[in-house]
């Protein structure tokens, strides 16, 4: 009596020694290769993430840049955003 898997290979339901241990070899040769597959996926992935971390980083680096530059232009106009400066000195508790 043959069943099939379900990669569609006829499976006896009875085997001899040495088909079951050619089985036996041929399912450790596919999850060692299925291990290997998953191992350089996840490093792949893994190697993506610190790449866009490292990109963000630098553009926030460079962000923080464009802001200080924008602080020290408006300084040096002599104008100061009193609105910002008004709810900087209120009490956080205030509100309520």
């Amino acid at each position: 009596m043959a069943s099939s898997n379900s990669g569609g290979i006829p499976i006896k339901a009875e085997q001899d020694s040495d088909g079951s241990a050619q089985s036996t070899a041929d399912m450790t040769a596919f999850v060692q290769n299925l291990l290997v597959q998953m191992q350089t996926r996840f490093q792949t992935m893994s190697e993506n993430i610190i790449t866009k971390i490292d990109e963000m980083g630098a553009r926030i680096d460079e962000l923080e840049l464009s802001i200080n530059d924008l602080k020290a232009e408006m300084g040096s106009d002599g104008m100061t955003p009193t609105k910002v400066k008004d709810e900087e000195s209120k009490p956080a508790d205030s509100s309520a």
